[in-house]
């Protein structure tokens, strides 16, 4: 692996009176400082990435999106926790303004993104000692398969609303074509000619009109803006799953070595994968669960505030707390 080089660039919301630092270094003043840059993490990968620096901070959070999502899916919870954490969250290879090698380089498996996790946390000077990692959808596995090779990656893991084993009678119709082709390839080429009906309505799905939620504009320019390039997301989202069904079958292999605590937590309503997967994986493996009553796949989006007091909890500084 290259030597990992960071390249730190200020966001607007830190612009004002705050040098920038190629080292992301840590606050100085009371408030928390954002950083919004890029990270060299191995030859072919740079990430975009954001780090919210806290004065003095209790630990360190680093959140991992799903499918179509960016980074700044998680920028209000990161700026609720920011007063006592150092929080980090960056784009998948093929996802907002990360990487996307041809696949041929890169296979966007969940075993690469979980290298490339481990290499992020190196490459960031992070102590795994004080790190809670939360991970959603495609972003979980990864965490989990990190964990394996590497114990000490983090304190503990939140998982929720992913798929860690070869389940397909748990996941939604066009999720199962994905797994094998020819039916795959039929899925790639829908996504990527529906794009904006994907990003529109995602998030929703099976939704009652009062159960929507409202999604930050900054997030959903941000996904428009971050989906085509040689590898799109929808491509990358099919690669993924091309090498799916055999890293799951890994993990579920040898998840019994697995050493790190892990708490689950999932959607109740979640009819993209339902919550029956992680009702078995916390059953076989004696991991916490929460099912989170009336929401979704997406409960980092819909109940902020639960996903905050969830990482509190992990620091064990639990209480109640609001997002503006």
């Amino acid at each position: 692996m290259s030597n990992p080089a960071t390249k730190a660039i200020l966001s607007p919301a830190a612009a004002a009176g705050t040098p920038a630092s190629p080292n992301v270094p840590a606050s100085s003043s009371s408030a928390p400082k954002v950083y919004v840059g890029e990270v060299q993490v191995n030859a072919d990968i740079t990430l975009r990435h954001m780090v919210y620096r806290a004065a003095d901070p209790k630990g360190t959070v680093l959140f991992l999106h799903g499918f179509p999502e960016t980074m700044h899916a998680w920028t209000p919870i990161a700026e609720s926790l920011s007063s006592d954490y150092d929080v980090h969250a960056f784009d998948w290879p093929g996802y907002g303004q990360s990487s996307r090698p041809p696949a041929d380089r890169f296979s966007y498996a969940p075993k690469d993104y979980a290298r490339v996790l481990a290499d992020y946390i190196h490459a960031s000077g992070i102590d795994g000692s004080k790190l809670v990692i939360y991970a959603t959808d495609i972003g979980a596995l990864p965490a989990l398969l990190a964990a394996l090779e590497q114990p000490d990656i983090a304190r503990e893991i939140i998982v929720g609303d992913f798929a860690p084993f070869n389940r397909p009678q748990y996941m939604y119709e066009s999720l199962q074509g994905l797994k094998s082709a020819p039916s795959s390839d039929i899925v790639r080429a829908a996504m990527n000619k529906n794009r904006d009906e994907i990003l529109a309505n995602t998030f929703f799905r099976g939704m009652s009109d009062e159960a929507r939620y409202a999604l930050p504009k900054e997030f959903t320019d941000d996904m428009a803006k971050g989906w085509d390039g040689d590898v799109t997301a929808a491509d990358a989202f099919f690669h993924y799953y091309a090498c799916f069904t055999r890293d799951q079958d890994d993990f579920e292999a040898n998840m019994a070595q697995l050493k790190v605590p892990v708490k689950v937590v999932w959607g109740e309503k979640d009819i993209y994968i339902k919550k029956e997967m992680g009702l078995e994986y916390a059953d076989r493996t004696g991991a916490k669960i929460s099912i989170l009553p009336e929401l979704g796949h997406f409960p980092h989006l819909q109940a902020p505030d639960q996903t905050v007091n969830e990482v509190r909890a992990a620091f064990g500084a639990a209480r109640a707390c609001g997002i503006k």
